[in-house]
């Protein structure tokens, strides 16, 4: 027997990457950027990344990072923006199967959390970059434009204003 879902969660879509072998560092800046957008301009946005043509902001992680063009420091993490971008497709594809809209979808929660590291197979176990990462997106709620009695404006008609 399938469990009910929680409340408020029929316009909600999550998708996790466990164990990505990416920077942490790089995708808690690159969340940081995203977080709150939608998934149209997130994924122009790491498109963007990945071909070297938009800078992500480093306003954390700034020790010997260089300036770029319109901000202080930034970088293009292209690794870690190839994961999120297979993430944020992810997590529409879920959104489709839930039967919601994916143009209207706003990303409401977007984590990333260091791993654990792996044991190398050496005498010194050599530090391994593991990112879990996780977003959820919820649809957008497009105002409904209803027309209420006695809001809606009168045109008054112009006075002409005669001059002897």
């Amino acid at each position: 027997m399938a469990t009910p879902p929680a409340a408020g969660t029929e316009h909600l879509a999550i998708a996790r990457g466990l164990n990505l072998p990416v920077s942490t560092k790089h995708c808690l800046e690159l969340s940081r950027e995203l977080r709150y957008k939608t998934t149209s301009y997130a994924k122009k946005y790491l498109e963007e990344v990945m071909e070297i043509r938009r800078a992500v902001p480093f306003r954390r992680f700034t020790r010997n990072v260089g300036h770029k063009r319109g901000m202080a420091s930034g970088r293009f993490p292209q690794k870690a923006a190839k994961e999120m971008l297979y993430l944020i497709k992810s997590v529409e594809a879920n959104a489709q199967v839930k039967g919601l809209n994916t143009s209207n979808l706003k990303i409401t929660k977007l984590i990333a959390n260091r791993a654990a590291t792996p044991m190398t197979g050496s005498r010194r176990p050599h530090g391994k970059k593991r990112t879990h990462l996780e977003v959820e997106v919820r649809e957008r709620k497009m105002p409904a434009k209803e027309s209420v009695p006695g809001s809606a404006k009168v045109k008054m008609p112009k006075k002409e204003v005669v001059t002897p």
